[in-house]
């Protein structure tokens, strides 16, 4: 394996002077610093009944939502990202320049191309790193930080960002009063790093396609999905995500060889406040070991988890040495979850 610094310089080619490059011998992955970045505007669910036919009370009950963020007119989905990323380096005590290698989920990208990820490295002046997008709806960063951590492990990264942002405000419906109170704007990011005993310990990933028509969003190629903004068929893909949610954490703990009790803390993606409880209560997982952040920004998409993470390290719930499952469900379906020793 090669490592090749980010700070090499490039030939007219583009590609790194191999006099650079060096070996790296690390073999596990850990979280070395996390980041998160809501914009300043605030729906609230009080907003809401003003814009349609709903109250604070149906969407309490119904979601666990009270508020949501919503981007500035002009604000992008890599605007946030960089805020988050940001944030996640100097916890981390990197520079942006140390960053090697970009993953980056997203449904919701600021262009068609260049991806999320090359315009996040251009901000963060990385020059020749891998730089990439990955769209698995709410799964987003789950992917990502499953890519990032198999290129550190297999030593073809020092320095990895895996990053979840969206700006779903703008493909919501704001009539539909069955998913706009759902969805709020955000970006999250973690810094993956070498390690000598594992962080993450493992990752999971799965995807079904033939429930695509329960949840999706048209405005690619397919001219046949008329429909630009989401659509949702909300009681078949909540059972279904309570179902599959539960055997993704029982099918993290079987591989790893651990019982649920071992689980410090669960970091769901935060979708609803009612799939999340379910979930809880059908692994017999009391809500105290569960992070919940839904209530103040809704769902996010892939900027969930990692926003639910960064809330709970900052405020010292999560700490060092703790095991957490990550988990998250989304549009395809796809669905992923992650062992991490904090």
């Amino acid at each position: 394996m090669i490592y090749c610094s980010p700070h090499a310089e490039l030939g007219p080619s583009g590609v790194a002077d191999s006099s650079r490059q060096k070996s790296l011998p690390g073999i596990f992955s850990r979280i070395a610093g996390t980041g998160s970045y809501l914009p300043e505007k605030i729906l609230t669910n009080f907003d809401l009944e003003k814009m349609m036919e709903t109250s604070d009370q149906w969407i309490r009950d119904r979601t666990g939502i009270e508020r949501r963020h919503i981007a500035a007119d002009g604000q992008t989905t890599v605007d946030m990202a960089e805020r988050a990323a940001r944030a996640a380096l100097d916890a981390a005590g990197l520079a942006p320049g140390d960053v090697d290698f970009i993953a980056f989920g997203t449904t919701t990208p600021d262009m068609l191309f260049p991806n999320c990820g090359v315009l996040l490295q251009a901000r963060l002046g990385c020059r020749g790193v891998p730089a990439f997008s990955v769209e698995t709806a709410c799964s987003g960063f789950m992917y990502a930080l499953s890519i990032a951590d198999k290129f550190v492990r297999a030593g073809e990264a020092r320095r990895a960002l895996a990053i979840g942002a969206e700006t779903l405000s703008r493909i919501v419906d704001w009539n539909d009063r069955s998913t706009a109170v759902l969805f709020g704007d955000g970006a999250g990011a973690v810094v993956l790093e070498p390690a000598d005993a594992p962080g993450i310990l493992s990752t999971h990933l799965h995807a079904d396609g033939t429930y695509k028509d329960l949840l999706y969003c048209g405005g690619g190629t397919d001219l046949s999905k008329t429909r630009r903004t989401i659509a949702m068929s909300g009681n078949e893909v909540f059972k279904i995500a309570v179902g599959t949610l539960c055997k993704a954490i029982k099918e993290t703990l079987a591989a790893n060889g651990l019982d649920r009790s071992a689980i410090d803390w669960l970091v769901p993606h935060q979708a609803n406040l009612r799939i999340i409880q379910a979930t809880a209560r059908r692994l017999d997982l009391p809500m105290e070991r569960v992070i919940t952040t839904v209530q103040d920004h809704g769902n996010t998409s892939a900027a969930s988890v990692p926003l639910a993470l960064d809330a709970a390290v900052r405020s010292g719930k999560i700490k060092r040495g703790q095991l957490l499952v990550l988990e998250a469900f989304g549009g395809g379906f796809t669905w992923g979850s992650a062992l991490v020793r904090y």
